[in-house]
């Protein structure tokens, strides 16, 4: 299949010189070149007439528009034209077909790329500012004085404080690297001793570890961030060009 999606030469904008000082000074100019990268792509993707009608129920459910009146309503409300409408509600279906067409191959290898990150854990964590009071709650749950949710409920200065403790299920990395370190390293049930992050000291135990697995949603979900890649990538390629296109007319103008 002739990939669709291969990086962009410079084109010229369909912006005035106006309308993107506007749009930058509204904060917008990102989203819209974003669609305006995205859309050109997602028309690329064909559907079926029931895949369109699967979309079409999936919006008005979504919208909650239960009669041909409230969606003519809609879309008078949202100033949109009627094929507008429609590329709007085949919009998500469209973008899932255009990952399997582009990227759904290339998805086993992107989650090799990012599995350590896509591990799920669930882990029992307390911090406190004093180290030594730190290891007398260590010890105290180590011998079954309290237990690590009693402890994690009145000791705990962050916010598990609030959830006897318990963080996650959450991806690995997300941790804090000095503590995703001994997350990976020490095994269910195993309480580990005090160590200091910054201003404090924590106690952690590892409840439950789930590796990530490849499997169909898995594989949508890779296929999906190697779209937003490309996305990002040809964002930059936009506003490089917008950059330069601003910085030569500001030169223009300059110049007596």
């Amino acid at each position: 299949m002739t990939d669709l999606l291969s990086p962009s030469k410079a084109e010229p904008l369909p912006f005035s010189l106006a309308q993107l000082h506007w749009l930058s000074r509204a904060q917008l100019l990102p989203t819209v070149l974003r669609t305006l990268i995205a859309d050109p792509a997602l028309a690329s993707a064909s559907l079926t007439d029931e895949e369109r009608q699967q979309a079409f129920q999936s919006f008005c459910s979504d919208q909650k528009l239960s009669s041909p009146e409230e969606l003519e309503a809609y879309r008078q409300q949202q100033l949109l034209q009627q094929e507008d409408l429609q590329f709007l509600i085949e919009r998500p279906l469209r973008l899932a077909r255009l990952c399997e067409q582009q990227y759904l191959p290339k998805a086993e290898a992107r989650f090799l790329e990012r599995k350590t990150s896509l591990d799920q854990i669930v882990y029992s964590l307390l911090r406190v500012d004093d180290g030594g009071l730190a290891r007398e709650l260590y010890l105290r749950i180590a011998d079954e004085e309290t237990d690590f949710p009693s402890a994690a409920t009145q000791y705990s200065l962050g916010p598990e404080s609030k959830s006897n403790g318990l963080v996650g299920p959450v991806p690995l990395l997300q941790a804090h690297p000095n503590l995703a370190q001994r997350l990976r390293t020490n095994r269910p049930g195993q309480l580990i001793e005090p160590f200091q992050i910054e201003q404090w000291w924590v106690v952690v135990r590892v409840e439950s570890y789930t590796p990530a697995v490849l499997n169909d949603t898995t594989r949508m979900a890779m296929a999906k961030e190697l779209f937003e890649q490309w996305l990002e990538e040809e964002l930059k390629i936009k506003l490089t060009q917008i950059a330069q296109q601003l910085q030569s007319n500001q030169q223009g103008a300059d110049r007596p």
